[in-house]
């Protein structure tokens, strides 16, 4: 079969094409099936970049959703929802990508060339793993790379975005490429294609770009964390980014409100928060150890302690069932009402209370376990329920 020419790669923005079907394949599970073409504007799926999506228009009118692409031995495939008796060998379409989708595709892979070549610059980082995702681009780098040096990073590829460069694309020689210093995860069989970003980046690629830096618009690292020993980088760009600068701003009007506090004070107000949530948190563990101090000198030396308290969280109820075991040699129980249920510590002195937890998960429809002398869970029934079953089987 011969090979598919790819119209994507003489021109980027180029959405439709007139194209004829070399082959199918039909999908009896699905009702689709798989078409082959001479030409396409239709990206396939590679390189860490998503494969274009669009419609197949067959001569009678009949239109044919793609919803994937690939490319098999120099020949690229389409995934459509149908296969019409019309849609035959020889047959002719129109094809045509949802613009939207390539275009923030194209946004994120300049981008993420333009960051990596920046960063490769600064700090000799090697581009490990990339991947454009329906949210955000994915990086992965060789070498560890402090905040302060993502933001001059950050900081320089857009500056390249400013100066809108244009993007070249090149196919050297063996001997062109031989002396040419360029950035590649992998070897290259047969032609190499190269996109040079001057002032940021030369790198083998085969994917689809904007014809400047200026169309990428902005980029934005949101998020890294540490990554099998470099780090791993959440970017978005063009669009994307400003979406993210719109929710960002939302989310802070939004705490100011909440707040009152101004946009530019929101972390201000964040931290006098957060002081004020600390000292009332000290204070309620201090009011807590009085209030189980309290309860345990209620109990007698050789008594079951059973007690109900709302409002406790599992720390708490831990608490305050090692709080009671320390004033009686009986069955100690913490319980609290929760939305589900309650949320229960048995302890005993010198105890086991395995047997009792495990009678009283499959009694009460509960989950939870621990160690001989406590235990700690919660189950689908009321406090006043939980007293009971412990009264009529504390000798388990």
């Amino acid at each position: 079969m011969q090979r598919t020419e790819k119209y994507f790669e003489q021109d980027a923005f180029r959405t439709e094409c007139e194209s004829v079907i070399l082959a199918t394949e039909p999908d009896e599970k699905t009702g689709g099936g798989r078409i082959a073409l001479d030409g396409t504007v239709f990206y396939p799926e590679g390189g860490g970049q998503p494969a274009d999506r669009g419609t197949l228009t067959l001569p009678d009118g009949t239109v044919l959703r793609v919803s994937d692409v690939h490319e098999q031995a120099g020949v690229i495939w389409h995934t459509v929802d149908a296969l019409p008796a019309a849609a035959a060998p020889g047959a002719a379409v129109t094809g045509c990508i949802d613009w939207d989708w390539r275009f923030d595709k194209m946004q994120q892979h300049t981008g993420e060339h333009i960051l990596s070549g920046i960063l490769h610059q600064m700090f000799g980082a090697e581009n490990v793993g990339f991947h454009v995702g329906t949210e955000v681009v994915r990086m992965d780098t060789s070498v560890p790379i402090s905040p302060e040096g993502l933001r001059q990073a950050e900081l320089a590829a857009n500056r390249i975005v400013w100066q809108d460069v244009p993007v070249l694309i090149s196919y050297p020689t063996r001997e062109e490429l031989a002396a040419l210093v360029y950035r590649s995860k992998k070897e290259i069989e047969g032609q190499v294609r190269i996109v040079t970003i001057p002032g940021a980046d030369v790198c083998a690629c085969c994917g689809t770009h904007t014809h400047t830096t200026g169309q990428v618009g902005q980029i934005k690292i949101l998020a890294s964390e540490n990554y099998k020993g470099g780090v791993r980088l959440s970017v978005v760009c063009g669009a994307r980014a400003l979406a993210a600068a719109q929710a960002m701003r939302a989310r802070q009007a939004e705490i100011g409100a909440l707040l009152s506090a101004k946009a530019d004070q929101t972390a201000v107000a964040v931290h006098r928060v957060y002081d004020e949530y600390t000292a009332l948190k000290f204070t309620h563990f201090g009011l807590c150890s009085q209030l189980f101090d309290a309860l345990a000198q209620l109990t007698a030396p050789d008594a079951d302690a059973i007690r109900t308290l709302p409002g406790l969280d599992p720390d708490g109820l831990h608490r305050l069932a090692v709080r009671l075991t320390e004033a009686t040699t009986g069955l100690c129980a913490a319980l609290t009402p929760t939305e589900k249920g309650t949320g229960y510590c048995l302890a005993r002195r010198d105890g086991d209370v395995r047997a009792l937890t495990k009678a009283l998960n499959a009694a009460l429809n509960g989950r939870g376990g621990g160690k001989p002398g406590i235990c700690q869970g919660s189950c689908a029934a009321t406090p006043e329920q939980v007293e009971r079953f412990l009264k009529e089987n504390n000798k388990l």
